[in-house]
């Protein structure tokens, strides 16, 4: 499908999951505006390659999501906004007992609250303009959970939540909002995390992202960047005009078992 004349906003996409969602918005047409905390020459560079890829206006604009005013002047600097990713997330891991009360509202606060803040300055821009898509990247941690990761966990849970109230506030309108819930994927986050992982458990690489990385995920393959990408496009299409309130599963059948 075509996404020419659509803008789209994406949070936390100078790498990763909300960078390979951005190419795939852009592959499709859309202007799109990159975001993260930082403001470097190569952030804006990043824009610079990416529209020249696609042949779309890209642009990139620092805003701190874990500050509500920065989530809300993000969406007013960009103007318009028809498609609105919230991917922006950070992780901590500790037993609850040690889990430090700042790094607690830190994962709520980029987790969950700047989703609140971003859709709550996009839905009138989404009116306006007769047509709208929020798509909020959860996780296999917002259907189900591990321990030691409350704070993630109960802000994905709470990000899921979110989405039905926002599909419900918006049912009767050319609006939808659904939540993508990938298990795995293999960003370079991740890949950094794999020679750690040899050395302590001695395995070599295969056996690492088979036994270790991906013990949760039956089909035992990491989801794609792309794939993500391409389930955000289809939510933004006419197919799936009628699909709200719901969350797709990327996760080779994590939350199968």
């Amino acid at each position: 499908m075509s996404l020419s004349g659509k803008t789209a906003i994406v949070t936390g996409s100078n790498s990763g999951i909300g960078l390979g969602i951005a190419h795939e918005l852009a592959r499709a047409g859309a202007a799109v505006v990159l975001n993260s905390y930082t403001d470097r020459e190569e952030d804006h560079a990043l824009a610079a390659a990416m529209a020249a890829e696609h042949g779309v206006d890209v642009r990139y604009i620092k805003a701190d999501m874990a500050d509500g005013k920065e989530c809300r002047a993000l969406i007013e600097t960009v103007g318009a906004c028809d498609i609105l990713v919230n991917n922006a997330g950070i992780q901590h891991v500790a037993p609850i007992d040690d889990f430090p009360a700042g790094t607690w509202d830190a994962v709520l606060a980029v987790n969950l609250s700047s989703a609140f803040h971003t859709t709550a300055a996009a839905l009138p821009k989404m009116r306006a303009a007769g047509w709208g898509r929020v798509i909020n990247i959860a996780s296999a941690h917002g259907l189900t959970a591990s321990p030691y990761k409350s704070a993630y966990v109960a802000a994905k849970h709470g990000l899921v939540g979110l989405t039905k109230v926002v599909a419900l506030e918006t049912a009767r309108e050319p609006i939808t909002a659904n939540a993508i819930c990938p298990g795995y994927v293999l960003t370079p986050l991740v890949e950094q995390q794999i020679p750690d992982t040899m050395k302590e458990y001695a395995m070599d690489r295969d056996e690492v992202i088979e036994k270790v990385l991906l013990e949760r995920q039956p089909s035992r393959q990491f989801a794609t960047v792309a794939q993500l990408g391409g389930t955000a496009v289809f939510l933004c299409s006419e197919a799936a005009a009628q699909i709200t309130g719901t969350t797709i599963s990327v996760d080779g059948g994590w939350t199968a078992l």
